[in-house]
C-alpha cells in the first residue's frame, strides 16, 4: 500500500432538530396544556486514533465527513432522536490542525485517544419547556442549531523511538533491514526509498524498540529539494537520530573521510533550517561501510577530529552486521535510561513551598 502521511477533509456536525409548538388535544380534556417536546440533538464528527490503522490513505478520496441531523420533536411530550456520531479511525501519531487558522486540535499520540472535530448543533426548546405559573399556553419555541464545519489537515508522524538520517546511499535501509524484520527496497542507486519504513528492532526478548528509516537527505532538503524534506517530520518524534555516513567511495580519487564530513555538516544544516528543535535532538554518529576500509581506527578518529565530534559515535557495516549489535544493545540502555528518568519525573511529588523547610526545629511558634 502507498504510504500516506498527509491529507486535507472537511467535517460537517449534524443540526440540531427544532422544538416544536404543541398542545394536547384530547376528548373532554379542553385545556390540556403544552405537549411539545425538544429538538434532538445534532451528530458530532469524531476521530479516533487506532492502531490497526497506518496510513491516511481512506481520508485522500473521502474529503467530506457529515454527520446527521437531530430529529424534530413532535407533540404528545415526544423529543426527537439525537444522531449518531461519525467515527474517524485514523492512525496513532495523527497530528490534527484547522486549515484556516493552522491551529493544533489534536495529536492523536496514543491508542484510543479521541477528539470532537466538529460538535453537533443542540436541539431546539419545545413549547413544553416555556410552561410556567403565569404563561400556561405558551406558543415560543426555538429552532435547532447548526453544527460546527471545519476543513482540516491531517498529517501523520511516526511514533519511533530511533530515527535513521543521512544522505542517500548511506545505507539506512540495509541498516534497518540487518536489524529488524523490516524489508525495505535497496538497490545501488540514490533515492531508492521513498518512503518511510519502521522496524521493531528486538534486542532481547523483554527489550524492544522501534527504528525508522526516512528517505535519504540532499543539501537544500529544508527548502525543498530531493524527497527527504517531505519526511522530516517524521524524526520530530524520535528519541535519538542515528546520523549514517559513508566512509567508503567507488571512486579512489575520491577522499571519502572528507566526503564524509561535509555531508555530515550538510545534513546539521538542513536540520538547523527545517527546525531547531529537531536540531537539538540527541544525535550519535555511525560510520558505516567501515569492512572496506584498511584502516577503520584512522578513519574513524580523523572524521571526528574534523567534525569536533565529542558525542558517541559507532563503526559498522549493516551490509555484514558487524558492530550492529553493539550500537543496538548501547541504544536499548540509553532508551530504557530515558524511560527511568522520565517515570521518575512523573511519580516525583511536586513540593507546594520549595523555599519551606522541613527541619521541625525552625518552625516558630505562633
Amino acid at each position: 500500500m502507498k504510504f500516506t502521511d498527509e491529507a486535507t477533509i472537511e467535517v460537517v456536525a449534524g443540526r440540531g432538530g427544532n422544538g416544536v409548538a404543541s398542545f394536547r388535544r384530547e376528548k373532554f380534556i379542553p385545556k390540556g396544556g403544552p405537549d411539545g417536546g425538544d429538538g434532538g440533538r445534532g451528530g458530532s464528527v469524531v476521530a479516533e486514533a487506532d492502531r490497526n490503522i497506518n496510513t491516511l490513505i481512506d481520508y485522500r478520496y473521502a474529503r467530506l465527513h457529515r454527520a446527521r441531523n437531530g430529529e424534530h420533536g413532535r407533540g404528545s411530550d415526544q423529543y426527537g432522536a439525537g444522531a449518531p456520531d461519525v467515527i474517524l479511525r485514523m492512525p496513532v501519531g495523527t497530528v490534527i490542525t484547522d486549515a484556516d487558522t493552522g491551529a493544533v486540535i489534536c495529536d492523536l499520540d496514543h491508542h484510543g485517544a479521541r477528539v470532537t472535530l466538529a460538535a453537533g448543533g443542540a436541539g431546539g426548546l419545545g413549547n413544553l419547556r416555556f410552561k410556567s405559573s403565569t404563561n400556561r399556553a405558551p406558543r415560543q419555541f426555538t429552532p435547532g442549531q447548526e453544527g460546527e464545519q471545519r476543513r482540516l489537515n491531517l498529517e501523520l508522524k511516526l511514533l519511533a523511538d530511533v530515527g535513521l538520517l543521512g544522505m542517500p546511499n548511506a545505507g539506512k535501509s540495509t541498516l534497518i533491514a540487518q536489524v529488524s524484520n523490516a524489508r525495505p527496497k535497496i538497490a545501488d542507486y540514490p533515492f531508492t526509498t521513498l518512503h518511510p519504513n519502521l522496524g521493531v528492532v528486538r534486542v532481547s526478548p523483554a527489550h524492544s524498540f522501534v527504528i525508522a528509516d526516512i528517505p535519504g537527505l540532499v543539501p537544500g532538503a529544508s527548502e525543498g529539494v530531493g524527497l527527504g524534506h517531505q519526511f522530516l517530520r517524521h524524526l520530530g518524534r524520535c528519541r535519538v537520530l542515528l546520523h549514517l555516513l559513508d566512509v567508503h567511495s567507488p571512486d579512489p580519487e575520491v577522499d571519502a573521510c572528507a566526503q564524509a564530513v561535509q555531508d555530515a555538516q550538510a545534513i546539521v544544516r538542513e536540520l538547523g533550517h527545517y527546525s531547531a528543535e529537531l536540531a537539538a535532538k540527541p544525535r550519535w554518529l555511525v560510520l558505516n561501510k567501515i569492512d572496506m576500509v584498511a584502516d577503520p581506527a584512522a578513519v574513524q578518529q580523523r572524521i571526528c577530529n574534523d567534525l569536533g565530534w565529542q558525542g558517541p559515535v559507532y563503526a559498522i557495516s549493516a551490509l555484514t552486521g558487524q558492530g550492529t549489535q553493539v550500537l543496538m544493545r548501547a541504544l536499548q540502555s540509553w532508551l530504557d535510561q530515558q524511560r527511568q528518568d522520565e517515570q521518575r519525573q512523573i511519580e516525583q511529588p511536586v513540593d507546594a513551598d520549595p523555599h519551606a523547610s522541613n527541619d521541625p526545629d525552625s518552625q516558630t511558634e505562633p
